[in-house]
């Protein structure tokens, strides 16, 4: 049975991602703009404490997220070319229902691909603001996001993507001044989908330069990569970096250890940057929930997923949690209590174990937008289902929260898995972690 993580649908056409969220429009229920705001002041939050880790006297808060995806105008704004007032609006009601549902954080995506969602001086402004890649939206998203965040008790997370260039192979459809067309040669085309080749040390510089531009310039809570290092294996398909591994690869014993050697690098690197900007900014990472199955490594988890991110990713996110590249690590574990290939129930305690003695924060990543949808089986169909997720990660010390996919399953709830999460296990609001 192939596993595969839920951000790899996002980089295909907007009627795909929508269909596998099971969401069909903007709307968003249950939001009351202003309300939130007025009962959520910073002093009136009480701070929820997990248990000790990393060393004596070590605790974190409680960490309660969800995500706020653009790309593919997946979450938010909901669709391409609307106002900057309609954006603006759309944005805090994402923002208020956060708040109401005794959330504390909010990861934003603010580079979907290779484009960001504030005047960067290295890449183009994102298609899905406008429509059009490179044109102003009349206002800074990622601004407006930070302070309108604070405002609400809650943290922002800007949530990057480092490698993704598009969701097609035609160079030309990019804007005339975008890096990928003035540098040819960092670009691969793969699945049907351009990237940066990680394999170039040039490429790697770049766009850690290009995200430290939004640590520099705003007060975000924290630097968030997803899943995506190396592209998810697509059969039939090489990815093309021979000759970035003949100039770079010789000291390697083969092209697999090269890769993953590059993604080592680009953590390590940027982990180094962000405390270099003497910036009080968290970095964490939210991979595909399997780092190897025992079946490959009998350090790995009791599972037969068919991704296995140090494998097929290159990203050994294990090591990324034991040398303190990281400050939190938030595996997506979309998979019920009880699935054979991947069961939630085994993963949580796998991973338990990795960050024991780390320091190193876990928050598990939550299928919410699985919740309801009637293509998923029948787990998924009881509003109880991640609620009993929360109670089963309360067992293992390391947990320290979850976040949400998506915002969108956030507000709509659609059989009411969020709100008896809200009642079984937020029955306040609590200060957000760090």
């Amino acid at each position: 049975m192939t596993l595969i993580g839920r951000r790899r649908f996002v980089t295909g056409a907007a009627g795909t991602a929508l269909a596998v969220t099971g969401t069909t429009g903007a709307t968003v229920q249950g939001a009351a703009s202003g309300t939130a705001r007025e009962a959520v002041g910073a002093g009136a939050l009480p701070e929820v404490r997990s248990p000790a880790r990393g060393g004596p006297g070590r605790r974190r808060a409680e960490f309660r997220g969800m995500w706020l995806a653009t790309v593919a105008n997946l979450d938010w704004p909901s669709k391409p070319g609307l106002t900057a007032e309609q954006q603006r609006a759309e944005l805090l009601v994402h923002l208020d229902t956060a708040a109401e549902r005794r959330l504390n954080v909010v990861v934003l995506q603010v580079r979907p691909s290779a484009d960001a969602l504030w005047p960067s001086p290295y890449e183009p402004w994102s298609a899905c603001l406008t429509g059009t890649q490179g044109r102003a939206p009349g206002w800074d998203p990622l601004g407006t996001a930070v302070a309108e965040a604070h405002a609400r008790g809650l943290q922002l997370h800007a949530w990057f993507n480092p490698y993704r260039v598009a969701s097609h192979t035609d160079p030309a459809r990019l804007v005339a001044s975008h890096p990928a067309r003035l540098h040819p040669e960092w670009v691969l085309p793969y699945g049907g989908k351009l990237y940066y080749n990680p394999g170039l040390p040039e490429v790697r510089r770049f766009v850690q330069d290009a995200m430290l531009d939004a640590v520099r310039r705003y007060d975000i809570d924290a630097v968030h990569w997803d899943d995506y290092f190396y592209p998810y294996p697509v059969a039939g398909q090489v990815f093309a970096d021979d000759e970035a591994y003949a100039r770079y690869g010789g000291g390697f014993p083969d092209r697999a250890s090269w890769r993953r050697h590059n993604t080592d690098l680009l953590v390590s690197e940027m982990s180094a940057r962000i405390k270099e900007t003497g910036r009080d900014v968290a970095f964490g990472v939210s991979p595909f929930g399997v780092w190897r199955n025992a079946g490959t490594d009998p350090e790995g988890s009791d599972t037969d997923a068919g991704v296995q991110t140090y494998d097929d990713l290159y990203a050994d996110t294990r090591t990324w949690v034991r040398e303190g590249w990281i400050d939190h690590i938030v595996p997506q574990l979309y998979w019920h209590i009880g699935l054979a290939p991947a069961d939630y129930a085994k993963l949580v305690p796998w991973w338990d174990e990795v960050v024991r003695g780390t320091g190193v924060g876990l928050y598990i990543g939550e299928a919410l937008y699985k919740a309801g949808d009637p293509a998923q089986p029948a787990a998924w169909q009881d509003p109880g289902e991640l609620s009993r997720h929360l109670e089963l990660a309360k067992r293992y010390p390391g947990v320290g929260g979850h976040c949400f996919f998506s915002a969108k399953a956030v507000a709509k709830d659609r059989i009411g898995a969020m709100a008896a999460v809200v009642a079984d296990h937020y029955p306040t609001r609590v200060r957000p972690p760090g």
